[in-house]
């Protein structure tokens, strides 16, 4: 649903990623940076209480932070010829961890309805999953689907600073990340379907 939108932050973060790259950075240490950074968000997330709600402030700014980085990578690694297929790999593995750590840490504070926020992980890690499958075989999924990762970082990332305010916000915006996510899979399952039905008939 983003894509066009992050293609062009990709394009105004050249700068950024010259910057990076002048200091030292590779695009495989940015991921590890931005792992680093969804933990500490996750940690945030596990401390947060009625009686400290700063520390969601904490959480959503880190949780940003590590988006950031999952954008930065990318750009440093085509802008300075630094593409490998093992980059693309181990950046979308840590992403994994990080979605994991996140909810998990969300689910252990107590934040949200425990089943509601595994269906929530487990939309988060199917998402990608169905991607990667579907781009296995040949099949392009970039931008099917309304819950990409950027999508769930900045509702989650909104939700969370509501409920600094309000405390159960996060709760009900982890039951809409569940629904979205889920609902991302099943549009995504039905494209490959469809897809892979026409080229049969071809």
């Amino acid at each position: 649903m983003l894509t066009k939108l992050k293609k062009k932050v990709q394009e105004l973060l050249t700068t950024e990623a010259k910057i990076a790259h002048k200091l030292g950075f590779t695009p495989n240490s940015i991921s590890v940076l931005g792992f680093i950074l969804a933990f500490a968000s996750a940690v945030s997330y596990v401390l947060t209480s009625p009686a400290q709600p700063w520390l969601l402030i904490l959480a959503v700014v880190f949780l940003l932070a590590s988006g950031f980085c999952d954008t930065l990578d990318g750009i440093v690694a085509r802008t300075f010829g630094q593409t490998t297929v093992f980059g693309g790999f181990f950046d979308s593995v840590l992403d994994r961890y990080a979605d994991a750590a996140v909810y998990a840490a969300i689910i252990i504070a107590g934040l949200c309805n425990q089943i509601w926020g595994l269906a929530a992980l487990a939309g988060s890690i199917l998402v990608s999953y169905t991607r990667a499958r579907a781009e296995a075989v040949g099949i392009k999924m970039e931008s099917v689907g309304f819950a990409e990762r950027a999508e769930r970082m900045l509702i989650l990332a909104a939700v969370s600073i509501i409920a600094f305010w309000w405390l159960p916000a996060l709760g009900y915006g982890i039951i809409l990340l569940a629904v979205i996510s889920n609902l991302t899979v099943i549009q995504r399952a039905l494209y490959v379907y469809k897809t892979l039905k026409k080229k049969a008939a071809e």
